[in-house]
């Protein structure tokens, strides 16, 4: 190996761990009381694409009454993913939930018995592998963070310690509370970030209608919006649905 792919070697293994360090400061955001919880997964969900060099990755986070949701998701194609996964009660996914441990299949082709309603699906939206890892604190599990890939290869068993690394400080960031008063907020929290996310859906759908283009470049254009503005992805979505925004005005270039 010459000196100068030593040198491309360590300054990628610099910038990665840079992203790496900014995504835990990202979560430490949920130890202060005013969060978004959605824009947040969001930009987990994001930031896992690219520390892990996968091709997309998603969020299900568990409202405390039984229920599971999309939260976050770093593609309109994760999404759906993600709510086919509930709506058919079957999926890697939703295994890691239940089983509060990681579920990884290297070829979901390999699969298809095991998930037969899942996995025609994924392989058909492109994705031919997936990990998921608990959203977990102790005993309690509130979600699950999947990470798929277009290639039929697990990642690495070190990339999947961290990635859970990552679930468990979310996890941490949105249960950890100090008092049963508070804890009956956190539950409020997640049940408000399930409310949230149909209020987004909304938005995008608004905004891809108004503005004639796709539903990933509406959420992407929202997301702009809201931190042009420096006001919370909730409350921009809220302000379009309900027409106090004019949706020419919310585009990838305000």
């Amino acid at each position: 190996m010459s000196p100068s792919s030593v040198g491309a070697d360590t300054s990628s293994g610099l910038g990665r761990e840079r992203r790496l360090a900014d995504t835990f400061v990202l979560l430490a955001d949920t130890l202060v009381d005013d969060y978004d919880v959605v824009d947040l997964l969001n930009q987990l969900a994001a930031a896992c694409v690219s520390l892990f060099d996968i091709t997309a990755a998603g969020l299900l986070l568990d409202d405390q009454a039984g229920q599971l949701a999309v939260v976050g998701s770093s593609s309109e194609e994760t999404r759906l993913l993600e709510a086919i996964q509930i709506q058919s009660n079957q999926g890697p996914c939703l295994e890691c939930v239940h089983t509060r441990t990681a579920v990884t299949s290297a070829d979901l082709a390999a699969d298809s018995a095991r998930w037969p309603l899942f996995v025609p699906v994924a392989l058909t939206a492109g994705f031919r592998a997936v990990t998921a890892v608990p959203l977990r604190l102790r005993d309690q599990s509130i979600g699950a963070l999947s990470l798929f890939d277009e290639r039929a290869a697990p990642i690495t068993e070190h990339d999947q310690r961290v990635a859970q690394a990552l679930a468990d400080v979310a996890a941490i960031g949105i249960l950890q509370r100090r008092s049963v008063h508070q804890r009956e907020l956190v539950t409020e929290q997640l049940q408000h970030a399930v409310n949230s996310r149909v209020v987004i859906e909304q938005a995008k759908g608004v905004l891809a209608e108004r503005n004639a283009t796709t539903v990933q470049a509406a959420f992407l254009a929202l997301r702009q919006h809201s931190r042009n503005y420096n006001h919370k992805l909730t409350d921009v979505a809220l302000a379009v649905v309900r027409g106090e925004i004019d949706p020419a005005t919310v585009t990838a270039n305000t």
